[in-house]
């Protein structure tokens, strides 16, 4: 999460040094963002992370050396969580994208993303919330859940009320807390308690993995209807 001043301390790597700048260059014009560091490939931003200890790691998830997946495991780890990871990607590397969300990424950015979309992306996730486009992100998890083994097998729906479920699917079609409380007639309180009971009989880090967990439970199917 961002300092007590209110500026997030990111770090970007990129192994393409056009791309690099140009997001360095990008996120140096705000007032709340500070870049403290840079890396071209998986190596340097482990390193680089555990130097300047970042509130957030803009990693591509393809670099040489060391991935932007496992660079993403070893920071989150080096830094106890403290430091958040969103992820550079593109269409063609869903599976990757799946990846990421499991390794505890807290979302992903298309590269082509405007200036407005990455700034967003850039707060949303310092901010230790989970940055899930409904029309990508739930697309990405339905098709990579339903063609791998489960990743929660000693999970079922079964462990939740049917409160927590309904809760648990609304949170995976994209759903805000309050957005949620509007849908289900109840206070954002009771969410934030649903919410938190559910991630704790299913071991979740963050919605992220809430998300993946609603595919592999089979609370939501590919296309983004319920179970």
């Amino acid at each position: 999460m961002a300092k007590e001043s209110g500026v997030i301390r990111a770090l970007v790597a990129d192994d393409q040094a056009v791309v690099r700048t140009g997001f360095v260059n990008l996120l140096s014009t705000q007032e709340d963002i500070e870049v403290v560091g840079e890396a071209e490939d998986g190596v340097q931003a482990v390193r680089v992370a555990a130097e300047t200890r970042p509130d957030l790691a803009l990693l591509d998830i393809r670099m040489p050396h060391k991935n932007g997946i496992e660079a993403a495991r070893e920071i989150l780890a080096g830094s106890g969580g403290t430091t958040k990871v969103l992820m550079l990607t593109t269409f063609g590397l869903d599976e990757y994208v799946y990846d990421a969300l499991a390794a505890g990424a807290g979302g992903f950015l298309l590269k082509d993303a405007t200036f407005p979309e990455l700034l967003h992306a850039v707060r949303v996730v310092a901010a230790g919330n989970a940055l899930l486009s409904p029309e990508i992100t739930k697309r990405v998890i339905g098709e990579f859940v339903h063609a791998r083994a489960s990743r929660l097998p000693v999970h079922s729906v079964g462990e939740l009320t049917a409160r927590e479920a309904e809760v648990l699917a609304l949170i995976a079609r994209g759903l805000s807390n309050a957005e949620i409380a509007g849908r289900l007639t109840i206070t954002d309180h009771t969410v934030k308690t649903h919410i938190n009971r559910l991630f704790a009989k299913l071991e979740l880090r963050d919605r992220a993995q809430a998300v993946i967990a609603a595919y592999e439970l089979g609370l939501v199917r590919v296309g983004g209807g319920a179970g």
